[in-house]
Formats: structure tokens, C-alpha cells, sequence
């Protein structure tokens, strides 16, 4: 550092320590505001209208509470009139409804009991027209019940004729005692025999047609004689008088 520069730090240390003091500033005092004399404060009022304030909150509060519980009761009981109404209609729609059914119930009945009385009287005429057609038919019909039991008499002959002869042709085998040779020539012999059996059905079976061909061809022979004979002993158409005959 230079000698002037030196010189010049010396100076303003100098003159900053030549410099007065500033003097400090008084702080300004804080006091409550004075009350003009002559005038009171009535803090009793103040209380008054604060409750008054208060007091008109809570009743609008109140208010407005009464309000909304009234409209809530009107709607509970306006709800509660629907639900009777509505009650009140249901049980109409079904004493109606039970109405209807009780009706159609009666109609079926009687439509039942119509037709049983329909019924029985037509059996009663069936019936009726039954025994006067029997009462009518007298002998025939006695007779015709005579033929009836013949016939059946008839019937049961020929089936006991019938197991009569398949009891005589089956006869038992009786081949618990036989041996290997001899049940095999029990074999063969039912062989044949069911063989010759099978013969005698075709044969018969020939038979039968043979009979039926020769009585259609007879019949037909009868049936043409008949129809030339008639041809034969009808006369011929003439004129006799004057007049063709």
C-alpha cells in the first residue's frame, strides 16, 4: 500500500470519530382513548341487544325447524294416505277378482250338472230303445243267443281237440339217463322227425291251395251253367199282333 493511500485511511478514521453522535428518537406512548366526560357507557344494554340478537336467532332457528317437522309431517301423512288408498283399491280389485271366480265356478257347475242330466237322460232313451229292441226281437233273439253258445261250444271243442293231439304228438324226451351216442342219435331222430314234420305242413300247405283252386274253378264252372241256363229258358223277343213282346 503507497503512502497516500495510508494517509487517506488516516483521515476518515479520523473524521469518523470527529462525527456527533445522532440522538435517538423518543418512542411514541400508547394510552386508552378518553371517554368525553358526560357520557356513560350502559354495558347492561349491550348485553340486552346481544341476547335480544341471540334470542331472535334461536327463535328463527326454531322456526325453521317447526317448519321443516310440519312439512315432514304433512308428507308422512299425505304418504300414509296413498298407502291406504292403494290398500283400499287392492282389496276392491280382489273382492272383485274372488267375485268373478265365485261366478265362474258357479257356471261351471251347472254346465257340469247340465251335462251329467244330458247324459243320463240319453242313456236312459239308449236304454230304453235297447229293451225294445230286444223285447221285439223275441225268438230271434233267443235263438240267435243259442247259436251263439253253440258256436262257442263249437270252438272250445275244436281247441280241446287240438291239445289233445299236440299232447299225444309232444311226447316227454326222457334223456337224463342217456348217453353221448345215444343222445346223439336222440338228436337225429328229432331230426327227422321235425324234418318229416316240415314235409307234411308243405305238403298239406300244397294241398289246401290244390282244394281252393278246384272249388273257385267249380264255382265259377256252376256260376257260368247258371247264366246259360237262364239265357236258355228266357224267350226270345217276337212280334205278336202287331206289337214286339
Amino acid at each position: 500500500m503507497s503512502d497516500e493511500e495510508v494517509e487517506q485511511v488516516e483521515e476518515q478514521y479520523e473524521e469518523e470519530e470527529e462525527a456527533p453522535e445522532e440522538e435517538e428518537k423518543p418512542r411514541p406512548k400508547l394510552t386508552a382513548p378518553k371517554i368525553p366526560e358526560g357520557e356513560k357507557v350502559d354495558f347492561d344494554d349491550i348485553q340486552k341487544k346481544r341476547q335480544n340478537k341471540d334470542l331472535m336467532e334461536l327463535q328463527a332457528l326454531i322456526d325453521s325447524h317447526f317448519e321443516a317437522r310440519k312439512k315432514e309431517e304433512e308428507e308422512l301423512v299425505a304418504l300414509k294416505e296413498r298407502i291406504e288408498k292403494r290398500r283400499a283399491e287392492r282389496a276392491e280389485q280382489q273382492r272383485i277378482r274372488a267375485e268373478k271366480e265365485r261366478e265362474r265356478q258357479n257356471r261351471l257347475a251347472e254346465e257340469k250338472a247340465r251335462r251329467e242330466e244330458e247324459d243320463a237322460k240319453r242313456r236312459a232313451e239308449d236304454d230304453l230303445k235297447k229293451k225294445k229292441a230286444l223285447s221285439s226281437m223275441g225268438a230271434n233273439y233267443s235263438s240267435y243267443l243259442a247259436k251263439a253258445d253253440q258256436k262257442r261250444g263249437k270252438k272250445q271243442t275244436a281247441r280241446e281237440m287240438k291239445k289233445k293231439i299236440l299232447a299225444e304228438r309232444r311226447k316227454p324226451l326222457n334223456i337224463d339217463h342217456l348217453s353221448e351216442d345215444k343222445l346223439r342219435d336222440k338228436a337225429k331222430e328229432l331230426w327227422e322227425t321235425l324234418h318229416q314234420l316240415e314235409t307234411d305242413k308243405f305238403e298239406y300247405g300244397e294241398k289246401l291251395k290244390r282244394q281252393k283252386y278246384d272249388i273257385t274253378t267249380l264255382r265259377s264252372r256252376i256260376d257260368q251253367a247258371q247264366k246259360h241256363s237262364k239265357k236258355a229258358g228266357t224267350p226270345a223277343k217276337g212280334k205278336v199282333g202287331g206289337r214286339w213282346k
